[in-house]
């Protein structure tokens, strides 16, 4: 097969405002961060920048956990390196599942070997702190691996208390922060959690492509138990314990990699880690608290809006995420359709479900970047006229006019302005 250059063209996508459960538009000052130039991995430069991404997310994180890092990969990436350093085979690994991520939870713990054991809710519900200590105290795992905020239901599991009732139990503390970070309260510390990951793609307004992770010295210490060097780099230290069963993802050896001792293990991906830094900056010159409120305001104008159009929110709202609302599709629409229709005529994107509400509901996300005053309004305009195209019994001007009266009544106009809010200090390069 003889194929020239001119056979591909440069790669030019079409402009796209991305309103489903993410990915998301990145951040533009994002973008820019990763065309800087790269450099060598042991680079002054370079450690100086792993060094500032640790303290950053720590930030993010709400801890002081010095093992806090980026897994090289998706946000999935971080959940798999997580368990597979965490458990060994045939321990017990406990997995409330109230939507399709604690599915994958449970899978990778059994692709771990782990002896798995769910608990599972209705998808648009979330569990009690009851619940889940009545778990604990009867079954007694290891860890307790937990969903935070589940895109697939956009619920929010309430987290405190629940690192309190591992501790009791002497359980470590798993959660998968993945959708709800940045947009929603996370406080490893004060909630007691003993590892968390995430990825870029949501609230913390990235690419897809490296995850955060955090961890505490308890579970460091579990995972500095299955210490082993690869060959060809030993470094005369002792090997512990089961070896962790993944090379990419053994946590013992990223953390040498990522520690003083810069012992290799990767290359680390340079791109990824400049945009994963300029995440955390932009969202910490923001404010996590500003942050948090201005998710919580776009999201509200979004759900005031699709309720003003006649459609019906689907799940429990009192947990539902600031950054993503799930809303039923009407009887009669053809729910593919008018996602084609949103995406061909208007260039707008919003997202389908999985499992039992595959066809169901819609998926319409205001988070990251995008979680903005004009993308809501443009998105809930675009909405209705593909509606009613459908046949479908829309209110008109129901949906602008129902946001625009929770931007008015809501937390304010200075949050609800058309773009995140931006600082001098976010504004800076340096």
């Amino acid at each position: 097969m003889n194929l020239s250059a001119s056979d591909y063209p440069q790669i030019h996508p079409p402009q796209r405002l991305l309103m489903g459960p993410g990915p998301v538009n990145a951040d533009p000052r994002v973008l820019r961060a990763m065309s800087a130039p790269l450099i060598g991995q042991y680079d002054p430069a370079m450690t100086g920048y792993m060094n500032e991404v640790m303290e950053l997310y720590r930030g993010v994180f709400a801890t002081s956990n010095e093992a806090t890092l980026l897994i090289d990969g998706t946000s999935r990436a971080g959940i798999e390196a997580a368990i597979v350093s965490l458990v060994e085979p045939g321990e017990k690994v406990l997995v409330p599942i109230f939507g399709r991520f604690g599915h994958l939870l449970k899978e990778i713990a059994e692709r771990v070997g782990a002896e798995v054991v769910v608990l599972e809710k209705q998808w648009g519900q979330v569990f009690t702190l009851a619940e889940i200590d009545r778990a604990l105290r009867n079954e007694k795992p290891k860890v307790l691996a937990l969903v935070q905020g589940d895109t697939s239901t956009t619920m929010n599991q309430p987290l405190d208390g629940v690192g309190e009732l591992c501790e009791k139990h002497g359980t470590l503390f798993y959660t998968d922060a993945t959708a709800s970070l940045g947009g929603n309260p996370f406080h490893a510390d004060s909630w007691k959690v003993d590892a968390a990951t995430a990825g870029l793609q949501k609230c913390l307004g990235g690419p897809s492509g490296s995850a955060p992770i955090t961890l505490s010295d308890r579970a460091v210490e579990v995972i500095r138990s299955r210490r082993h060097v690869e060959a060809g780099i030993d470094d005369g230290s002792t090997p512990q314990g089961r070896r962790i069963s993944s090379n990419y993802f053994d946590v013992a050896m990223i953390l040498d990699y990522w520690g003083p001792q810069r012992l290799n293990h990767h290359t680390e991906a340079t791109s990824m880690l400049y945009g994963a830094r300029e995440c955390a900056r932009l969202l910490l010159a923001e404010g996590i608290d500003n942050a948090v409120a201005r998710h919580r305001l776009h999201g509200a104008a979004m759900a005031a809006g699709l309720t003003g159009l006649g459609l019906r929110i689907f799940g429990d709202q009192s947990h539902r995420m600031n950054n993503v609302v799930a809303v039923h599709i009407p009887d009669g629409v053809d729910g593919e359709a008018v996602r084609t229709g949103l995406l061909e005529d208007y260039g707008i994107e919003i997202g389908t479900s999985f499992g039992p509400l595959h066809g169901v509901v819609w998926r319409i996300g205001t988070m990251g970047y995008n979680a903005r005053k004009d993308a809501v309004m443009l998105t809930l305009a675009a909405l209705e006229q593909v509606l009613r195209r459908s046949g479908a019994q829309v209110t008109a001007g129901g949906g602008v006019g129902a946001a625009a009266e929770q931007y008015s009544s809501g937390a304010g106009d200075r949050l609800g302005r058309s773009e995140p809010v931006i600082t001098p200090e976010a504004e800076a390069t340096g």
